[in-house]
């Protein structure tokens, strides 16, 4: 799964990796700055219609209105059955979005004491913008609302299985814009997401501090490595 990440970057940094032409809206040059996203909180994404590239900050968590209060907004969405699910169904055609990120957290569990984990940062690399599928309900204008989204996931395999079984969803640039684009056929965007993401080779994972499970902490030390794990 993905249940922290960061978004530090500029808006600018991110649409230049993703090789977009200006977005719509009046940007500043900041960095985003926030190393500890969570659930439930707003997040910046991109978007595409038939005017153009969009970034729009829209609530991390999904429910169809059909389900709406009948159980937690879900934050992520299993790409083995995103495409076909009901509760996907709306959103998987016309609601696809590409969420800025850097990196993300897991918290590898103790075998023998689950009650004891040890955080990670996984990023690409290098340490390049980390663009995760994404699908929602994108509000157009600020008046709409948060809306909602979930970020797409996959089963890790090799080496990154040791620290959680699920990862999301990254696309390479130009899959990503491709993801986007507001024609693309729902069984196409799934063959996307199935079969050209990111491999997991591509990763690299380094333990850091346990401040990062309290959502009250949001400086650059949380992606910082220790050198004494837990684990």
């Amino acid at each position: 799964m993905c249940g922290r990440f960061t978004q530090y970057r500029t808006v600018d940094e991110y649409a230049q990796a993703l090789q977009l032409g200006l977005l719509e809206g009046d940007w500043s040059n900041e960095p985003l700055a926030r190393y500890n996203v969570a659930p439930q909180s707003r997040v910046l994404l991109l978007h595409q219609d038939d005017e153009g590239a969009h970034a729009t900050w829209t609530r991390w968590g999904y429910a169809p209105h059909w389900a709406d209060g009948k159980r937690p907004p879900a934050i992520n969405a299993r790409i083995e059955t995103a495409a076909t699910s009901r509760f996907w169904s709306a959103i998987w055609k016309r609601g696809r979005a590409i969420v800025m990120a850097d990196g993300w957290y897991e918290w590898k569990k103790d075998p023998d004491n689950p009650k004891v984990k040890q955080p990670y940062f996984i990023r690409l690399k290098g340490g390049a913008p980390a663009f995760f599928a994404a699908i929602g309900d994108i509000p157009h204008s600020e008046e709409e609302g948060a809306g909602g989204f979930a970020i797409i996931t996959a089963a890790s395999d090799q080496g990154m299985v040791d620290i959680h079984d699920r990862r999301p969803v990254v696309l390479p640039p130009d899959v990503a814009r491709e993801w986007m684009e507001p024609g693309l056929l729902p069984e196409r965007a799934e063959d996307l997401a199935r079969h050209h993401d990111v491999p997991v080779d591509q990763f690299e994972w380094y333990p850091v501090g346990k401040a990062v499970g309290s959502v009250r902490n949001h400086g650059p030390e949380l992606i910082a490595r220790i050198s004494d794990p837990l684990l």
